[in-house]
């Protein structure tokens, strides 16, 4: 199992473990709500009984013993209501709406009554009164604000660790993506500083070798200088990491066609190459750009492999981007992986270190402003991968 793949799965297992924390707060909280709901209901019907006592009873000292009970023990916002829903009583509710209608002086809010009454009947069946002359009244009632609390305290509590997690993991990766871009930027100046010494002897010993040998061997010559032009631009590009470049307006094909020219003989013969599309501009550095044509283009050579093969490159564009489609005829890419090969480290290679894609998304996000990504491909059959630029008018 490769250590992506292993990520994923200790993601998964970290998010099966959050939402079985989640789904026994749940659980539990819901048992303690069906318990408060029980207990809810007898207080409704001890307020019930006690209020049908009361209209029933003429002992004083009772009297007041039923009051006392309805005021110690049942504290939950209840109504009794006639069977025209004409409100008869009322306990808990909010008494800045509920003073005397009676009384011109306090303020008093039909409907208030109504909306209540209307949450009482949809929350709960009310408790039936049947008192002596015959006639039946109705407890109307609604969970107490403890109750409504404690049900929607699951939800809130998932909801805080929830943004509480994304805070962390964003300020995590922020922190990881800081750290990798020291390092990467680090390595990539140190290996700038350590060719620059090298490459300097290697022009030498080349002009050395041209006065010598220059009418015999012109063309190799040349060829050899190519390379070392190569290595310096090689080093120009990572000394340029971690600095914003300059970019400038170019013609994009131009720049892909010089590019496969030198590229194309260096590769083996049985890969063909092929550069279409428009004369379009955009704003570029070239070094930088020519990485990211020269990773892709090595990405295709290796999915090609030994056989015969064709990449082909195509520039196009539209009112605001210029797009250029790398296409081959390698082996392909699940679409499972179309995410992952551009993540550091990610290669099927055996001796590959997986950073010419990552490093590839970089140049084109962080310095070109663009995009990068596998446009289409299918195992077996190729691959199309999609760099996405802003278009220089």
């Amino acid at each position: 199992m490769d250590v992506y793949s292993q990520k994923r799965r200790w993601k998964l297992l970290l998010l099966l473990f959050a939402l079985s924390i989640g789904a026994m707060s749940l659980v539990y909280t819901n048992y303690l709500v069906g318990s408060m709901a029980v207990s809810e209901r007898r207080n409704a019907e001890l307020w019930a009984l006690s209020t049908k006592l009361k209209i029933e009873m003429e002992d004083e000292h009772f009297l007041d013993f039923l009051t006392e009970i309805q005021n110690k023990y049942t504290q939950i916002p209840a109504i009794i209501a006639d069977s025209h829903d004409k409100i008869l009583a009322y306990k808990e509710l909010d008494s800045l709406k509920t003073n005397n209608p009676n009384d011109k002086s306090k303020h008093y809010d039909p409907a208030y009554f109504r909306e209540q009454l209307k949450i009482m009947k949809e929350q709960h069946t009310p408790i039936i009164i049947s008192i002596g002359s015959g006639d039946e009244l109705y407890v109307f009632y609604k969970d107490s604000q403890l109750l409504t609390s404690l049900k929607y305290y699951p939800y809130r509590q998932l909801t805080g660790i929830t943004v509480f997690l994304i805070l962390a993991y964003l300020a995590f990766s922020s922190s990881r993506r800081s750290e990798q871009n020291q390092v990467w930027v680090g390595m990539a100046k140190e290996t700038a500083h350590q060719l620059g010494t090298p490459i300097s002897s290697i022009m030498a010993w080349i002009e050395i070798l041209k006065e010598k040998y220059g009418e015999k061997d012109e063309e190799l010559l040349d060829e050899m200088e190519n390379d070392v032009t190569r290595l310096q631009i090689i080093a120009d590009r990572f000394s340029k990491i971690g600095s914003a470049p300059v970019l400038e307006k170019h013609n994009v094909k131009e720049v892909v066609r010089n590019f496969i020219d030198y590229l194309e003989k260096r590769i083996s013969k049985k890969i063909k190459f092929e550069v279409k599309g428009e004369p379009v501009n955009a704003e570029l550095s070239v070094p930088l750009f020519e990485w990211v044509i020269e990773n892709l283009c090595k990405n295709a050579v290796n999915a090609i492999g030994t056989s015969e093969g064709k990449i082909s490159l195509n520039v196009s564009q539209n009112k605001t981007h210029v797009y250029i489609d790398i296409s081959d005829t390698g082996t392909g890419i699940p679409k499972s992986k179309f995410e992952t090969v551009f993540q550091p480290g990610y290669t099927t290679r055996k001796r590959g270190w997986g950073l010419g894609l990552s490093l590839t998304r970089r140049i084109v996000e962080n310095y070109h402003k663009g995009q990068v990504y596998v446009k289409d491909s299918e195992l077996g059959k190729g691959t199309t991968f999609r760099v996405v630029l802003n278009a220089g008018h």
